[in-house]
């Protein structure tokens, strides 16, 4: 579908990508990784036609859709969530449009006899058959439905995407890009702004219903449930497995450790074979062994071995001072703003040593609670901090506010003090902003590289109470290992805000859920938690079923009364009408199944160019396909609650 050919981005002297080539296959789930700095999103934004390479091609064919998900983006203030989302459909109403002005003419024109009033109706007929097939009739229960899925509230479906935060309506943009279903679907960092719940939303809409996906992301668990084919970014080469990202670090491993072996073995006989030489290289009664032993050593193809970029993050909070035994203790705390409630009677109890991650969707209340810690707003309520605690805070649009025009040693020497300004470089140097890193404007930093900058505050003095508002968010696999076990090496009293399951995993020991109004403590790490919700849901569901069952078998012997033969007889015709349409509907799911795999044969044969023919008519096949898909799926349902009634 699309072919990246010699790709290659440079930076004054510096060579970010060098001669990379790869093919984006249709349904393709490909997780693109790296380290911060690596050239992510850079990739993203040349397939995206934002950005240009310093040499070399990205062919797509002509009527290919792509859809792009930067990490920042500039927002419309002047919609409703419901109007913005809509934009998803512009293709629709502008077509809705154009039936509108066929129609007014029809109606006004009386040549009925003429064959161009004729190729009017047809053109309205074959305009109406295109607007069945966009599901023109189901694109709002499409929107709802994705929005929901990412998080939004019905009372928020009228609300102007201005009284949202920056990642509330960058889930708007999200749910925009997944309503427009393009052929390839490019991600940078999509879960950055979700909650839990939504990502596993997201998770199982891109598994089951995205086309291609490119995806940058560092949360491992996310992309070990979507992609299957990984291609790695290092030191401007690229690495591409078939495997999902944990199966590719294994098989990575692999790889590299046999390289090294038949290295060192083809080392050895190098070795044995110059030394050889070199005896025998005088004496004349050797000089034809000689001989063939520099012809043999000339033929040897040498064994590479696979660059690897070990520059690394190397991070160890200083010791923490001792608290008091419970550094933080709230009973009943609540916090409104004005009339709106964000919780309730929150009681809290955090001992010294602890561990613990605040979850749940966003907006419910858990930076509000970091803030309540930390004294920057009123509540009502008791909270009371132990003796002797000292914070560290990391917020979570910190990086977002450092200074651009500063350098990065700049950045720290500003706000560091005493003995410590005389360690800034060492500081810097072990959060690899060593050497001329350090003379970088924080303006041309990625993501990550802003976000150790910010980390890097943390250290300047000893804490023993770390509050990490989404400390994970932009940083790569790497560096988040090395914060995690820094972290849980630590040996003071930790709060950790965060939507990462790998990263909680093994980490923390107790999690606070916010969730209508209320704060719930749940004892154990993040999966147990997971599962405990999971079977929660699944009780409340099994409980909400028994009652419906006993309230049927309630009812039954009064609408068996009431029941007449031809309301029976009736029912069962509805019935036979929609079992023969579901009939119908499968055959021509069926034949469109067929004809798409025969096209994509065709396509797949394609070498040197491209038949834009056909890639438009696989497009026009896969839309009735997904029309076709649609309509069985309601007949399906209907058919369900027939029987059932």
């Amino acid at each position: 579908m699309i072919s990246v050919e010699g790709l290659t981005v440079e930076f004054g002297g510096f060579t970010l990508l060098n001669d990379i080539t790869y093919v984006i296959n249709k349904k393709d789930r490909i997780a693109l990784v790296g380290k911060n700095g690596a050239g992510k999103s850079t990739m993203l934004k040349i397939i995206a036609g934002i950005q240009q390479p310093s040499s070399g091609r990205v062919s797509a064919p002509k009527e290919m859709t792509i859809g792009y998900l930067p990490q920042q983006m500039h927002h419309d203030n002047t919609r409703t969530v419901m109007q913005e989302a809509e934009q998803a459909f512009s293709h629709i109403f502008k077509l809705q449009d154009e039936i509108e002005q066929m129609n007014v003419e029809l109606s006004t024109r009386e040549d009925y006899e003429s064959d161009s009033f004729h190729d009017l109706i047809e053109k309205v007929t074959h305009a109406n058959e295109q607007l069945a097939m966009m599901g023109a009739a189901n694109f709002v229960a499409d929107i709802e439905k994705t929005l929901a899925g990412l998080g939004f509230l019905r009372t928020d479906f009228d609300r102007l995407t201005s009284e949202f935060s920056g990642g509330w309506r960058m889930r708007i943009e999200l749910a925009k890009l997944l309503l427009q279903q393009p052929d390839v679907l490019l991600l940078d960092e999509p879960t950055n702004h979700l909650d839990i719940e939504s990502i596993q939303w997201l998770e199982q809409f891109l598994a089951t219903r995205a086309n291609a996906v490119l995806l940058v992301s560092h949360d491992r668990a996310f992309i070990d449930a979507i992609t299957t084919r990984t291609i790695e970014i290092s030191l401007g080469r690229i690495a591409d497995y078939r495997v999902s990202y944990s199966k590719y670090i294994v098989l990575r491993d692999e790889r590299r450790e046999q390289q090294l072996r038949a290295y060192e073995n083809q080392q050895k006989q190098i070795q044995e074979t110059e030394a050889f030489i070199e005896r025998f290289r005088s004496k004349a009664t050797k000089a034809v062994q000689v001989q063939s032993r520099i012809k043999q050593l000339d033929k040897i193809e040498r064994v590479e071995v696979d660059d690897v970029d070990n520059s690394s993050l190397h991070l160890k909070f200083p010791p923490a001072p001792r608290s008091g035994d419970y550094p933080v203790i709230a009973e009943d705390l609540t916090k409104r703003y004005g009339e709106y409630l964000v919780f309730e009677n929150a009681n809290l109890t955090i001992k010294r040593g602890e561990k613990v991650a605040l979850v749940g969707k966003n907006g419910e209340g858990k930076s509000t609670l970091v803030k309540c810690i930390m004294d920057e707003i009123d509540y009502t309520g008791s909270l009371k901090l132990g003796h002797n605690v000292k914070i560290g805070y990391f917020a979570q649009n910190q990086a977002q506010l450092l200074d651009e025009e500063k350098t990065v040693f700049d950045t720290i020497d500003y706000v560091a003090t005493g003995d410590i300004r005389t360690k800034v470089r060492d500081i810097l140097g072990a959060f690899m902003f060593g050497g001329e890193a350090s003379d970088k404007k924080v303006k041309v930093l990625s993501g990550g590289e802003r976000s150790r900058l910010a980390m890097i505050r943390l250290l300047l003095e000893p804490v023993n109470l770390l509050i990490l508002d989404e400390p994970t968010n932009h940083l790569d696999m790497r560096s988040k290992d090395v914060l995690k076990e820094a972290i849980k090496a630590f040996d003071g009293t930790v709060i950790v805000v965060s939507h990462d399951r790998e990263f909680l995993d093994g980490l923390v020991e107790k999690v606070y859920e916010f969730g209508n109004k209320r704060v719930v403590e749940h004892l154990g790490g993040i999966y147990d938690f997971l599962e405990k919700k999971k079977m929660d849901s699944l009780k409340e569901l099994e409980r909400k079923t028994v009652v419906q069952k006993e309230s049927s078998s309630t009812d039954a012997p009064k609408t068996q009364n009431q029941e007449t033969r031809e309301s029976r007889k009736e029912q069962s015709k509805q019935i036979r009408k929609i079992e023969k349409e579901i009939a119908d509907r499968e055959r021509q799911i069926s034949k469109f199944e067929a004809d798409i795999k025969a096209l994509e044969e065709k396509m797949a044969a394609q070498t040197a160019s491209y038949d834009v023919a056909l890639f438009t008519k696989h497009s026009e096949l896969k839309q009735r396909l997904d029309y076709e898909m649609d309509k069985w799926t309601e007949l399906t349902m209907e058919l369900e609650d027939l029987k059932i009634s």
